[in-house]
């Protein structure tokens, strides 16, 4: 099978066995924002506790994140881990939001599809990852969000080489598929699903696995980020 069809095949093989995941979960775009960025090392509970925490002092806005200082704000997302770098990349996203686009997230995410994700990009502690989650998730934008569980699937399947960088994923992927931006959210979540419950960074469980017909015999087992 070729990459492209494999490509394809796998997002039908996991749809079919877990159906449609619901991510990103949250109320408003802003919301998504914020969670991406407190997301990054560290798992999703956590993260949830941390915005239940920013709702609960009134700062899961522009306005209030803006004024709010960080040390503080740092103590309301001590549960998402690494609380102060990410109060500090929070108050980075808020800086470049106010001082550009006045505070105004539909400002920010009128910009074409290329100059928003260069915009975010820009702003000191947002990677790749985190930036396409923005432009996908909260923009709803067609941008294929690669991360580790990506990465581990796509190696271990022998689809790309080992020394394959995110562009080169985010390329290869996007270019087999449609540009559909909730097909592109489904995808993302369906891989980390597969991630999470079979393509584990030590040992794959291949038993049950969506994807394990599309296995080849003596494919590596061995992490690639």
């Amino acid at each position: 099978m070729r990459t492209n069809e494999k490509i394809r095949a796998f997002y039908t093989a996991m749809f079919e066995a877990y159906g449609p995941q619901g991510w990103w979960p949250a109320e408003t775009p802003f919301e998504v924002v914020v969670g991406a960025i407190l997301t990054q090392n560290t798992n999703w509970k956590n993260v949830e506790r941390a915005i239940a925490n920013l709702k609960r002092e009134g700062l899961l806005a522009a306005d209030a994140l803006a004024a709010v200082d960080e040390p503080h704000l740092a103590e309301v997302i001590r549960p998402a881990g690494y609380y102060r770098i990410k109060a500090g990349r929070l108050k980075n996203f808020i800086r470049m939001l106010t001082g550009k686009f006045g505070g105004n997230l539909d400002a920010l995410f009128s910009l074409a599809t290329g100059a928003l994700r260069e915009t975010v990009l820009g702003v000191t502690g947002i990677g790749p990852e985190t930036a396409d989650s923005i432009v996908l998730y909260a923009a709803g934008r067609p941008v294929f969000v690669v991360d580790a569980y990506t990465a581990r699937i796509f190696f271990r399947h022998g689809m790309i080489e080992g020394d394959a960088g995110y562009d080169d994923i985010q390329s290869l992927i996007a270019g087999a598929l449609a540009d559909d931006v909730a097909m592109f959210k489904e995808y993302h979540a369906l891989l980390v699903a597969v991630g999470k419950r079979h393509c584990k960074k030590r040992a794959p469980e291949c038993r049950g696995c969506p994807l394990a017909g599309y296995l080849e015999d003596g494919q590596p087992v061995r992490e690639m980020w």
